[in-house]
């Protein structure tokens, strides 16, 4: 295990190129058993989350070729082998692979999946798709069974507007006979990107990016090449961080529209932002005003940034009050950060924040992949070094990050944990 050193003090200046984005290629990936022929996937994240699903599309006997930044899925040796255990319980996203595999092969065995633990985030209305289209759905010693003689196109309205299940049934319905309206469907970007890639393989969907989503069932889908759009969480990380300590960053190879809500809590918290068709340009602000946040689905302020935004908010003048209505269990960093000085409490779903106050540096855990964001962040603003563990939820996420780091002019490198320190670890 390794841990990674962060020296604070050092003002960022310089360009950030953003990577593809995580939370499309995570679904992209499996999106891809649905052809039957080679899909090509480019402008793809080196993350662990996609070298764990390109294992697991070999699990079921795909051929699966990793190249810089490409990936090239051969699936028509695939089978609906069983993944009851092992790779498929490290990520989340490892239950796209249900309707994937149910579309494509009518069943699917896949255990349930694991990722970051931000509490309680049931798979149920996924699976009430899967029934509404006409499979059998059980759960068997922690595993998913999903069999079905053919699956039919339905309408099915979303209880909770939910990205997961809008892809996961979208993924299912491409091939069912017939037409299947999914209605309060969620509306994120990288629901457009997976319906983009289906679409060029031969799928007909449309509605994307409103709540309302039809699909009209095909019998076969063909390969394809796709390239995925800029990750908007990893564009807005970066953001956040030029807001905190940048002297000049320039955050390059981004969609603005899609890190709209940022921008205006950036702008209303007196940071200057030249905003460009692909790129958005942060100037040195020392002086910030306190804000109040609130988690929506898109496009409202997006959860997985909240966990940054919280560090820059320690920098802000006033009382801020950050509320997340999306995961309850999301403030796991809070305590981190206030061993490191931090002014802040949690009440209920609502993080009170109170600043500016100096931050020191300690050692730190990151419980998640964007608790891991925002104490690096601290890091980089605390006084001394903060050693921060938990870096296999970071690297998850994040492209290349100390080189990207550097390049901007941080402090920062990772080194090997002693035995003790990992035995402190797992034991905590």
């Amino acid at each position: 295990m390794e841990k990674l050193l962060i020296e604070g003090g050092y003002p960022l200046e310089g360009t950030v190129q953003i990577s593809g984005a995580k939370n499309s290629a995570v679904a992209l990936i499996p999106a891809a058993i649905l052809a039957d022929s080679t899909v090509t996937i480019d402008n793809l994240p080196r993350i662990s989350d996609v070298q764990l699903l390109a294992d697991l599309l070999e699990e079921i006997g795909g051929t699966v070729e990793l190249k810089d930044h490409e990936i090239i899925v051969d699936p028509k040796d695939m089978v609906a082998m069983p993944l009851p255990n092992g790779k498929v319980k490290k990520l989340r996203a490892s239950y796209y692979l249900m309707g994937a595999m149910l579309g494509k092969f009518k069943k699917a065995v896949i255990g349930l999946p694991g990722g970051c633990n931000l509490g309680p985030r049931p798979i149920d209305q996924h699976i009430k798709g899967f029934e509404a289209l006409g499979a059998t759905v059980t759960n068997e010693q922690g595993a998913i069974y999903l069999r079905a003689d053919e699956l039919r196109g339905a309408k099915i309205y979303l209880d909770v507007v939910s990205v997961g299940a809008t892809i996961n049934i979208m993924l299912a319905a491409v091939r069912a006979k017939g037409r299947t309206i999914i209605e309060n469907a969620a509306k994120e970007p990288e629901i457009i990107d997976v319906a983009t890639l289906l679409n060029s393989m031969g799928a007909k969907i449309k509605g994307v990016g409103t709540n309302v989503i039809r699909i009209d069932g095909v019998d076969e889908l063909h390969g394809c090449r796709h390239s995925i759009i800029p990750d908007r969480i990893e564009a807005g990380t970066y953001m956040i961080m030029a807001a905190a300590i940048g002297q000049k960053m320039l955050i390059d190879n981004i969609i603005p529209y899609h890190v709209e809500s940022l921008i205006a809590k950036l702008r209303e918290m007196g940071v200057k932002i030249d905003v460009n068709d692909d790129q958005v340009l942060i100037h040195n602000q020392h002086e910030k005003t306190g804000v109040d946040i609130k988690t929506l689905v898109y496009p409202g302020f997006p959860t997985d940034l909240q966990q940054p935004f919280c560090t820059l908010l320690t920098q802000a003048e006033g009382t801020s009050i950050v509320t997340d209505t999306i995961y309850n269990a999301r403030f796991k960093h809070i305590d981190e950060l206030r061993r490191m000085g931090a002014n802040v409490k949690v009440e209920g779903r609502s993080a009170i924040i109170t600043g500016p106050t100096k931050l020191q540096g300690a050692k730190v855990r990151a419980s998640d992949l964007r608790a891991g964001a925002a104490l690096l962040i601290a890091g980089l603003l605390a006084e001394g070094i903060t050693e921060l563990t938990g870096l296999e939820h970071v690297d998850r996420g994040y492209e290349d990050l100390e080189n990207k780091l550097l390049n901007l002019g941080a402090k920062v490198w990772r080194e090997k944990m002693t035995d003790e320190e990992v035995q402190q670890v797992k034991s905590s």
